[in-house]
């Protein structure tokens, strides 16, 4: 309990220092730009504490809990005993990682589905879009791209590729459906790639991606381990502004047979 609370004083002190400079720009612009009395100070003030507080346990939370999750994860996943009990061959290869594959899958889609800011952002798109757009389908969406991604990034780290081969090519095809997709979730589908990367999915993902590295004989967790928040945020614009052009095909079909009616 000692321990605890040493460690939740030197967390509690430095969440202090690094929120204080945004506290005193909105106590400037409030007071000397706008020249306005703080509405509601009394809970201004209590919500400032809560998210100090919420913050410091966030911090302790990932350091004591995910980050070293994700690592072990990575381990087990990748210890050469596991992988020669599941493996068909003496040899092996980039095939012999297949539950590595499933996890990364499933860890990315489980995540993307519980971030508290797409859930945000899916329920005020629906409500913005009067109801045409899906909250939980924007969720599905956006947690299928993201559960691609990680599969297909540790599939990088396994395999050793580089990570630009994968970019240009994601982007590519992205500039390439940005021209055929709808055009008023364009925009959407844009931002949805930063809302993955957020409190819950960075910390897991980029354990288990320096896990990999780690384990995985001539791997770099500097060079290897990295990168997959990159495809974790690119592959959710894939996916969103297909979504949404599945979503405009099936529309216009229901159109059309109402018409013939």
């Amino acid at each position: 309990m000692e321990n605890f609370i040493n460690i939740f004083i030197d967390v509690l002190i430095s969440t202090i220092k690094d929120v204080t400079p945004i506290l005193i720009l909105l106590i400037f612009f409030q007071f000397v730009i706008l020249k306005q009395p703080l509405p509601n100070p009394k809970r201004t003030i209590t919500g400032f504490i809560y998210v100090i507080l919420g913050l410091v346990l966030f911090l302790i939370g990932l350091e004591k809990a995910l980050f070293p999750l994700g690592e072990i994860m990575a381990t087990q996943l990748t210890d050469p005993k596991f992988i020669a009990t599941i493996s068909n061959s003496a040899e092996i290869s980039w095939k012999s990682y297949y539950w590595v594959y499933i996890f990364a899958f499933a860890i990315g889609f489980s995540t993307t589905i519980a971030e508290p800011s797409l859930i945000a952002v899916a329920g005020k798109a629906g409500s913005l879009s009067g109801g045409a757009l899906s909250p939980i389908g924007l969720r599905v969406a956006v947690a299928f791209g993201v559960a691609i991604s990680i599969a297909l990034g540790t599939f990088r780290i396994v395999t050793g590729t580089p990570l630009y081969l994968y970019m240009i090519a994601g982007y590519i095809f992205v500039i390439i459906q940005t021209i055929f997709a709808p055009k008023l979730l364009i925009p959407l589908a844009y931002d949805s790639g930063g809302v993955t990367t957020s409190t819950v999915t960075v910390p897991l993902v980029t354990a288990l991606g320096l896990g990999l590295a780690s384990t995985i004989p001539d791997r770099s967790a500097l060079i290897d381990g990295f990168g997959l928040i990159a495809l974790a945020s690119l592959f959710p614009m894939i996916t969103v502004m297909g979504y949404a052009q599945i979503a405009n095909i099936i529309a216009k079909k229901k159109h059309n047979l109402r018409g013939e009616k």
